[in-house]
């Protein structure tokens, strides 16, 4: 596995990659980074050239520069991987807020996007009224009143977002890119994401879609994947049992047979 720093132009894009073949694209959620997804690139490298991202603000990618345009510049990010692998149309694969980030290229650049995996998702912030919306911030937020990302933030999160019962080797994976988040770029995604994730027509999804989901999902429960299959036209899904919300880490095993079935 092998990583780049790609990009002509701030900020720079930090990639792991493996393989030949059809282009695959990873994105991770809120609180992770491209290192929680090195288990999928090992199980698709025979197959294709699998890619993980670090979005702008995340792991060794560049900070977030002035106000962040939560479609546009994450957006932007994945394009700016695609263009480098020289990949006309890419197979994008998204868990929590990655899910978000794919379904917005898939819907702003069809023509770029060969199929979406929409894993743990949801179909944004539509239902929350803006009171609901402070309020939703304000908490995530409480943890760094002091300035600081706790020392027992990665970890806290991870147990909150699993399964009980979880792989240790899980946790830690998780636990260690929580532990690792840029505080202010957090918060930017925070307040962004939360704010401008509202109104997409999901109904105008043209590529073949595949909606993961689990038993155990507290932060995007059974209700929630059902207004996707719902929405979505000819969507698919596969629900993964004893996990939680970070699917591909939990029981990575069954995500990734689900991932080359449909991806094949």
């Amino acid at each position: 596995m092998e990583t780049l720093i790609i990009g002509q132009r701030s900020p720079r894009i930090a990639v792991s990659v493996a393989g030949r073949g059809p282009l695959v694209l990873m994105v991770h959620g809120m609180g992770g980074d491209r290192s929680t997804w090195h288990g999928q690139i090992e199980a698709l490298r025979p197959h294709f050239t699998a890619v993980s991202v670090d979005l702008r603000g995340y792991g060794a990618s560049g900070d977030i520069e002035g106000p962040l345009d939560f479609h546009r510049d994450f957006g932007a990010d994945l394009l700016t991987v695609m263009d480098h692998f020289n990949a006309p149309r890419t197979h994008l694969v998204g868990l929590s807020m990655g899910s978000r980030v794919v379904r917005s290229v898939a819907l702003r650049h069809p023509q770029r996007v060969a199929s979406l995996v929409l894993a743990n998702a949801s179909p944004g912030f539509d239902a929350m009224p803006p009171d609901e919306v402070d309020r939703f911030i304000a908490d995530r937020s409480a943890a760094f009143r002091d300035g600081r990302v706790p020392d027992s933030f990665g970890m806290d999160q991870a147990r909150a977002m699993c399964a009980p019962g979880a792989a240790p080797e899980a946790l830690r994976i998780a636990a260690d890119a929580m532990q690792r988040i840029r505080l202010k770029n957090y918060l930017a995604v925070l307040e962004a994401s939360t704010r401008q994730d509202r109104g997409d027509p999901l109904e105008q999804i043209a590529c073949p879609t595949l909606v993961i989901s689990t038993d155990q999902d507290r932060v995007y429960p059974e209700a929630v994947t059902r207004q996707l299959l719902a929405r979505i036209p000819g969507a698919v899904h596969a629900r993964i049992e004893r996990a939680g919300h970070l699917s591909n880490l939990e029981q990575p095993e069954v995500f990734n047979r689900a991932l080359l079935d449909f991806l094949r």
